[in-house]
């Protein structure tokens, strides 16, 4: 065997080495991204799965809500709390879907028209309070989202999982 040809042959073997690194490293990548998303998926459902959340969503059908900025003033402390604490709420997943973290179907297949109906309360008092405190951004992944979601349940709505088999 000649040098020219074990050169060639190691230089062949290097390459193929690369091209099977650089396969098993997207390979890997793809599968911390994919368990990542997982991760997220299952700590948002847990998330919406709680007592905290449904003591929320019972508190946005039985609760009067403010139509101005100086209404909510004068809301029970409790109540500002709880609140703010759900538009906190929906503002996360809204940043969570906006940064692609998260699936619309999953909002779509969790909350759904909750999101769209919060948001259509919230947003008389929302609207007043980006003017008055003045916050441009107040709430802005939440309109987002509850826009998304409304769009995509007029522009491609979906049967109950029930009636899908």
């Amino acid at each position: 065997m000649s040098s020219e040809f074990i050169t060639v042959l190691a230089n062949l073997a290097l390459t193929l080495s690369l091209i099977v690194a650089i396969v098993f490293g997207i390979a890997e990548v793809n599968a911390t991204k994919r368990d990542r998303r997982e991760r997220l998926t299952v700590e948002t459902l847990n998330n919406f799965q709680s007592r905290e959340f449904a003591e929320m969503m019972l508190f946005t059908t039985i609760t009067k809500f403010p139509k101005a900025y100086s209404d909510w003033l004068l809301l029970q402390q409790e109540d500002r709390v709880r609140f703010i604490n759900l538009m906190q709420q929906m503002e996360t997943l809204g940043i969570l879907l906006a940064d692609k973290l998260i699936d619309i179907s999953l909002v779509d297949k969790t909350l759904g028209s909750f999101v769209t109906s919060t948001w259509e309360k919230y947003k008389p008092v929302v609207l007043d309070m980006r003017e008055k405190l003045p916050d441009p951004f107040l709430a802005e992944y939440f309109q987002w989202i509850a826009e998304q979601i409304e769009t995509r349940m007029k522009e491609n709505p979906r049967k109950p999982f029930y009636q899908s088999s």
